[in-house]
């Protein structure tokens, strides 16, 4: 009579179970719920009904009048309704786990969504329904497995002959976790003194890391300390505050004074001592180098044969830009190594001095190239007007002399740039001058060339001489002569 009420409230006053606008279980199913309760209620008081009509027929039977079998069917009983009740919990669990799979697997893309932290996709909502599947799978095997081990061990413990059984299944449970639940209220004096080291070490660090950001700002001033060293000298600080904070907390750590604990340790220090010898190399010249003051993000810099912008200072390695925009890692042990030439570090209070060599022949008066090399760099974006670009003769070659222009710029990122704006610029200067860039070379033979010394100091009235013409005849007669006469001095 129960089951067709039952489906009768479901219409009426059942009503589904919600929580935060999303509905958990349906009418239907707390119907269903219902339904197996009241069968396994029917159940049992069907069973009862029966293990009382048979102890009655049994007080009926004259030659068992003797037997104690009173205390039997009671265990029977018992045994009975704990079966009937792990029955009806076990089928309603396995209606819920099926449900709560199913409303999983609906709520992806509504409740359940990809989990992302700016623009990072660290969980899809796919990933995330799996692992809720999961979760929910294996707290239903072990909440199954729980039930059927309590089961059988109050099974056993109902009956007098099984009773040891029960007592020895329960063991095997009450023990263990009688020995960590007190060995937990043991450990709380212990714990209490780790929380407050944590929390004294938690606000010490925020005092620190205030501290250094002040100073970092330029609002408490240190003398001697720059502003750039703040950052590093918080993350050593802070290392140095959470080393000792692990070293005070060890000795509270449950099992710390084991010697498998000790071992383990031991191990675990070797292991690392032993593969981040070059890490720790690399950050031993991180710090260093931080406090060198070598160079700074943005600077532009020439390490070993790279030459490049400062894109990244960590304590493991430094990385470089180069002009063509490639990326290139330094570890730090070879940055500290190699000779580090900073372009950009004096740029802006003195000027980054660039220059370029060229060579002209000695026909044209040095001044005119100075002029014109000066000429060529004022033309030149990014390089000062004042200081005034200058020129230096750096060598006086057998052919030609070697002039070097040296111009100043703030800009050491456009390096490139410059220079190649400067080249293009002396060669439209001294193209408009109608001077040609090139380095002559000449032979042994002067005789009917004009001399190579510019025309501002040759005589007025110089002009170059002729070529000196003879024939052959006359060659060989000169020959004749002079050997003639050599051999006439000879004797």
């Amino acid at each position: 009579m129960a089951l067709p009420r039952v489906d009768q409230w479901e219409q009426s006053w059942i009503r589904g179970l919600r929580i935060g606008g999303w509905e958990v279980l349906s009418a239907g199913q707390i119907a269903d719920l219902l339904m197996i309760a009241l069968e396994g209620l029917r159940l049992a008081i069907g069973f009862m009904f029966f293990i009382w009509i048979a102890g009655h027929i049994l007080d009926l039977v004259p030659f068992i009048e003797g037997w104690n079998y009173t205390l039997l069917l009671t265990s029977l009983l018992g045994a009975t309704l704990l079966t009937v009740v792990m029955i009806v919990v076990i089928r309603a669990i396995i209606m819920l786990y099926h449900t709560f799979i199913a409303r999983v697997r609906e709520w992806k893309g509504t409740l359940i969504k990809t989990v992302r932290v700016k623009r990072v996709e660290l969980v899809t909502q796919e990933r995330l329904g799996e692992l809720l599947e999961g979760a929910i799978r294996i707290f239903y095997l072990v909440l199954l497995i729980s039930l059927v081990y309590v089961w059988l061990t109050s099974v056993f413990s109902i009956f007098p002959f099984t009773e040891h059984w029960g007592e020895q299944l329960a063991a095997y449970v009450l023990n263990p976790t009688t020995s960590i639940i007190m060995a937990f209220v043991n450990y709380l004096p212990n714990l209490f003194t780790i929380i407050v080291i944590v929390i004294v070490a938690r606000y010490l660090l925020k005092f620190v890391r205030w501290f250094f950001r002040e100073v970092g700002r330029g609002n408490i001033p240190l003398g001697g300390f720059y502003t750039d060293w703040a950052a590093p000298t918080y993350n050593i600080v802070r290392f140095l505050i959470l080393a000792f904070v692990a070293i005070i907390m060890f000795p509270y750590l449950p099992g710390s004074d084991s010697p498998a604990f000790g071992g383990i340790s031991v191990f675990l220090g070797l292991m690392l001592s032993l593969g981040s010898a070059s890490a720790i190399a690399n950050v031993i010249s991180g710090v260093v180098l931080t406090y060198m003051r070598a160079f700074r993000v943005g600077d532009r810099v020439k390490i070993a044969d790279t030459i490049g912008d400062v894109t990244e200072k960590t304590l493991l390695v430094t990385r470089v830009r180069t002009v063509k925009n490639v990326d290139i890692t330094i570890p730090n042990a070879m940055v500290l190594g190699s000779h580090i030439t900073n372009f950009s570090s004096s740029a802006v209070e003195s000027g980054l001095v660039l220059h370029t060599t060229v060579t002209i022949g000695y026909d044209v008066p040095w001044r005119k190239v100075h002029e014109l090399l000066v000429e060529a760099a004022l033309r030149t974006n990014g390089v000062h007007k004042e200081p005034e670009p200058f020129v230096l003769q750096t060598g006086l070659q057998d052919y030609y002399p070697a002039y070097e222009l040296n111009v100043y710029t703030e800009e050491p990122n456009r390096m490139a740039r410059i220079y190649s704006e400067l080249h293009g610029n002396i060669q439209d200067v001294f193209n408009e001058a109608g001077v040609e860039i090139l380095s002559p070379a000449y032979g042994a033979v002067r005789d009917g060339n004009a001399s190579t010394i510019p025309n501002d100091y040759l005589p007025k009235d110089y002009d170059a001489p002729s070529f000196k013409v003879r024939t052959v005849t006359d060659l060989l007669t000169q020959h004749q002569t002079v050997k003639r006469e050599g051999g006439e001095r000879d004797t």
